[in-house]
């Protein structure tokens, strides 16, 4: 088992910046990925990012390409999003989940479905 564990929500207005972190604990995996997701209420949960950990190849949704930025701490075994120039509908709650199976590049990366461990999630509220 994995557990994942966010952290770093909170409110903040438009075009300020929260640093989200997940960190991870338990069983361990030669190769995977760890990704960020959302959901807005009333909307599906959507990709936001993504990086291979071994490899350290990010992708991101074009919703917040040039805004967010995610990396990991090998030390630490924890993933972070940096959100800069948070928008309003940047608000939602933000999930970490890690991909352990099959392809960790890619697009396949941005399919919540393919993901086989997840945290509780950690609200954003952007205000205008």
């Amino acid at each position: 088992q994995v557990q994942l564990v966010e952290s770093g929500g909170g409110l903040v207005q438009a075009g300020d910046s929260l640093r989200l972190s997940c960190a991870a604990s338990g069983r361990t995996f030669s190769n995977y990925a760890m990704g960020w997701f959302r959901r807005a209420p009333g909307k599906e949960r959507e990709f936001v990012a993504a990086i291979n950990w071994s490899l350290g190849l990010t992708y991101y949704a074009s919703s917040v390409k040039g805004r967010f930025t995610i990396s990991r701490d090998y030390a630490k075994n924890t993933v972070s999003l940096q959100m800069n120039s948070l928008k309003p509908e940047d608000t939602a709650v933000y999930y970490c989940a890690v991909k352990s199976q099959g392809l960790v590049t890619g697009n396949s990366l941005t399919v919540g479905a393919l993901y086989d461990y997840w945290g509780q999630g950690t609200q954003v509220t952007v205000s205008s």
